[in-house]
């Protein structure tokens, strides 16, 4: 390992302030330790001080950096399940027990996993405006950021998250209609 120069050095010093301030938004986020999140920060900014040396804009690059590893352990997080999970029928509930014979907790659970998503999707659909544009964007896999979103929808960053929050009270309330819930005292809303 070779030693950082007085730039880097100086590079360093710098941004360990930011690198722990945004490791520590972040974390929780991607339900990850702020240190850990920090750490692989790091890790990525000394590799590229090692190679290009620092970025031009060196805040920037820390702030996509953080996003860049939270979402990564997000989608690691996701695809990862303990040990012995593989006999669970319910992937969310490790301790619900199943036949080791049919890991995928059998085709009733999957029928309805599908009838679920589907519900939500064509519920999607209905929402009025930019509602289902909104809405499939977030529910998107690749979990983009705020500002790929408002980009991709051609909005302004700062008006996103008033309309994420009327387009999923819209949707609440489309889906609180068709799965009518019981109030107390054995009530329907």
């Amino acid at each position: 390992m070779t030693l950082l120069d007085d730039s880097a050095a100086h590079v360093v010093s710098a941004l360990r302030p930011l690198v722990s301030a945004e490791a520590t938004a972040e974390a929780l986020g991607a339900a990850m330790d702020a240190g850990d999140l920090e750490q692989a920060v790091w890790v990525r900014l000394f590799e590229l001080l090692d190679g290009d040396g620092p970025p031009p804009d060196a805040a920037r690059w820390v702030r996509s950096a953080v996003r860049a590893e939270a979402r990564r352990a997000r989608r690691t997080a996701a695809r990862e399940r303990p040990y012995g999970a593989e006999f669970s029928a319910d992937p969310a509930d490790p301790a619900d027990p199943a036949d080791p014979a049919d890991p995928a907790g059998g085709p009733e659970r999957a029928a309805l996993r599908a009838e679920r998503r589907r519900t939500l999707r064509a519920a999607v659909a209905r929402t009025p405006g930019n509602c289902p544009r909104l809405l499939t964007a977030m529910l998107s896999p690749e979990d983009p950021t705020y500002q790929e979103i408002a980009g991709e929808l051609g909005i302004s960053q700062g008006s996103l998250g008033p309309m994420r929050s009327r387009c999923l009270g819209c949707l609440r309330r489309m889906l609180t209609t068709e799965v009518a819930a019981p109030e107390h005292g054995g009530k329907e809303r």
